[in-house]
């Protein structure tokens, strides 16, 4: 949650100096990029929301937690990328076909700060999403990275307005429509991976066999038939299928199920249950 509130500072103070400086600077590209920051804003409260929420402990009405909140945040922030990119796209078409004087220089500058700015808060949130395995996070990262790139193309552009001279005034708004492309792919790509989550999709093939060597560790398994694991939020609620002698007394087999239970959250605090059945191994 700190990467987050980090976020909605460092996007207000941006968004203020871009906005400015695009409008006295004449670059609306700027101006865009100065828009979009202020959605990354309501995007990191989003997922500042879906975080605090999704930690809630399970409840009566909710057994499994409140896990899909965070699903739900990644869901909201990506269609808020989608969108963004659609205003900033017709924004730059209108722009396009508008004569207006070419960018001041001065804005590279403010320019070149916002890309390295930006670049290092993406490194930060997509470091800490994948430390908490969230996803809403690793979208907001890639809020921070489509402003660093929408930073980028305006930079480019005013460079070629200001280089080229008369008749590429408009190169900047040309840049800030690249940059719109850029944005709705990322966003329409981050909105599948949490429909995906919302939807219960298979977890990795890497985290199911992870799972599985772990459960095969535990003294009395002889393999894992079945393997079927949910992911909530952060968390994770797995349904197992282990195989063991069939002539070993009801209790062992429980107390083995158990042991593997107690392996698998052990390993991992983000396992918030494990339900295993009991197949007894055939002998030939």
């Amino acid at each position: 949650m700190r990467a987050a509130v980090v976020n909605i500072i460092l996007n207000l103070v941006l968004a203020g100096v871009k906005i400015l400086t695009g409008f006295f600077g004449n670059s609306y590209a700027l101006i865009a990029d100065g828009i979009e920051s202020l959605l990354d804003i309501f995007s990191s409260t989003i997922v500042w929301g879906g975080l605090k929420i999704g930690s809630l402990p399970p409840d009566d009405n909710h057994p499994y937690g409140h896990g899909r909140a965070e699903s739900l945040a990644g869901m909201m922030v990506s269609v808020t990328l989608i969108l963004a990119a659609f205003g900033i796209a017709a924004h730059s078409i209108q722009e396009i076909f508008v004569p207006h004087h070419a960018p001041a220089a001065y804005t590279l500058f403010v320019l070149t700060g916002v890309i390295v700015i930006k670049e290092m808060m993406y490194q930060f949130l997509w470091k800490t999403g994948n430390d908490i395995k969230s996803l809403s996070v690793k979208v907001d990262a890639w809020h921070a990275r489509s402003d660093a790139l929408t930073s980028l193309a305006a930079f480019i552009g005013i460079s070629i307005a200001l280089l080229a001279g008369k008749g590429y005034e408009s190169a900047d708004d040309w840049a800030a429509l690249f940059a719109s492309g850029v944005i709705l792919f990322n966003g329409s790509k981050i909105l599948r991976s949490s429909i995906g989550d919302l939807m219960d999709s298979a977890v990795s093939p890497e985290t199911e066999n992870a799972f599985k060597d772990i459960a095969r560790t535990v003294p009395g398994v002889f393999d894992v038939e079945k393997c079927r694991i949910r992911k909530s939020g952060l968390n994770f609620f797995v349904e197992m299928h282990i195989v063991v002698d069939g002539d070993i007394p009801i209790k062992k087999g429980h107390q083995i199920a158990h042991d593997v239970k107690k392996a698998l959250m052990d390993s991992d605090p983000h396992i918030l249950d494990v339900l295993t059945h009991i197949e007894p191994h055939e002998y030939n």
